[in-house]
């Protein structure tokens, strides 16, 4: 079979069909960091210490685990396709272990989180993996592709706002009765292998660009000599990072400097909800600046919005509510753009190493995204805990910790996002520059 040089231009039934697994994806993503901790705390008498050490395992895990899984999704192969057969073999693992994990029995205990987080980790890894690359192949287009990426993060938003409701609709009490957490197990062994099914029946197995295969070592050369893809990756850390850092803080700057415990819940929803205004704008604005300016012009408007959350106090919930709605349109931007310029990159490999090898690209973004959780925790409640915040419920605050509050979650991101958009102002990899090596792929 003879296969084309160019993809076509994919239809806006095949995005959608592509995008729909992002949804059950998001589902898993939200709670297990989040609520899994405190829900097992509380419900099986686990010490915090304990299960922390537990899902610090569960990162340590991850760092084997997305190489190894980002390389064999790039050789593994079989009827369906090298992306769509790798993909559709993850789904049962990542399903049981989501169900299992978030629908515990009444005698659960630290093992049980244990065995059932590492096998979630491992199934949504190996599922993860080759979903992105596969979006990542599915179009040769420089616009086209932001197009994709923003269907699949769009989805990946609805799932958002689903992890955030259903457990305060079910609530999360009655441990092994239908509650909050055991709405998202069924939801998403129910949507995640229908959802991934219907994906590998009706999206088209991308080209495989590839013309040899390398070694671990060649492999490794290739990577580090790709000088775009180190800029970008950088870049992506440092927003990430910057990123990470309100997130880290979030409750406590709600609860402790606001004064508005409960508030919580709406205001992430009315974030989330915001961004998924913010998709399309972000593939509206890339199409007449490229992407990687308009990459640069969100992160900016972001540090301008976000730096006034700095200057609120007690009270001021509908001022803080403007400010998540106006960052969360800018998150838009921060989700759609990136993979796809993540995307062009692999191109620019693909064409001086002679192997496609979009699995282990997306596998070195996923550690960047993971490493920008664990250095934003290591170094802002150190940081808060120096200026004499206390984490524990119902203690008071000084005036002094208040402000450091502030300040680490308002102004510190600042910094990062400003080295992240100095990196990606001049990225060297624009339309022009994909198109030629669109030309050598072809």
């Amino acid at each position: 079979m003879i296969l084309p040089t160019v993809l076509p231009r994919q239809s806006a039934g095949i995005c959608a069909v592509y995008a729909l697994p992002a949804m059950p994806l998001a589902v898993i993503a939200l709670p297990l960091y989040i609520i899994v901790p405190s829900f097992y705390a509380a419900s099986f008498a686990i010490p915090l210490a304990a299960i922390g050490g537990v899902l610090l395992a569960i990162r340590l895990l991850d760092a084997v685990t997305d190489p190894l899984f980002g390389w064999l999704a790039d050789r593994v192969t079989c009827r369906f396709g090298r992306r769509r057969g790798f993909f559709l073999a993850s789904l049962p693992l990542t399903a049981l272990a989501a169900f299992m994990l978030f629908w515990p029995p009444v005698d659960a205990g630290i093992a049980y989180l244990a065995l059932w987080g590492a096998a979630l980790s491992i199934g949504a890894t190996w599922t993860l993996l080759p979903y992105t690359a596969w979006g990542a192949e599915l179009s040769d287009g420089y616009h086209e592709r932001v197009r994709i990426s923003a269907w699949r993060e769009g989805a990946t938003l609805i799932g958002s706002l689903v992890a955030i409701s259903l457990p305060f609709i079910g609530g999360l009490e009655h441990v092994g009765d239908f509650n909050g957490l055991a709405w998202i197990a069924v939801f998403v062994v129910l949507l995640l292998p229908l959802a991934g099914s219907l994906a590998v029946w009706r999206v088209p197995e991308p080209i495989d660009r590839s013309v040899r295969q390398l070694s671990i070592r060649e492999g490794l050369a290739h990577l580090v000599a790709n000088r775009p893809f180190l800029r970008l990756a950088i870049a992506f850390l440092l927003n990430s990072f910057a990123n990470a850092i309100p997130a880290s803080l979030f409750i406590y700057f709600v609860t402790a400097r606001l004064a508005a415990p409960g508030w919580e819940g709406p205001l992430l929803f009315a974030y989330f909800l915001a961004a998924i205004a913010g998709v399309p704008l972000a593939v509206w604005t890339s199409a007449r600046l490229g992407k990687h300016r308009a990459w640069s012009i969100s992160m900016a408007l972001a540090c301008l919005v976000f730096s006034g959350a700095g200057f609120l106090g007690e009270g001021n919930v509908a001022v803080f509510a403007v400010i998540c709605a106006a960052t969360g349109v800018l998150l838009g931007f921060d989700l759609a753009l990136p993979p796809a310029i993540q995307a062009d990159v692999i191109d620019n490999d693909t064409v001086r190493s002679g192997e496609q090898r979009s699995g282990l690209y997306f596998a070195a973004w996923s550690f960047i995204t993971k490493l920008s959780l664990a250095l934003s925790a290591g170094i802002v409640f150190p940081l808060l805990g120096l200026a004499g915040f206390s984490t524990t419920p119902g203690s008071s605050q000084s005036a002094t910790s208040l402000q450091a509050l502030g300040a680490l979650y308002a102004w510190l991101p600042i910094f990062p996002k400003l080295a992240a958009i100095a990196l990606m102002w001049r990225f060297s990899l624009d339309e022009a520059e994909q198109q030629r090596l669109r030309q050598q792929l072809a």
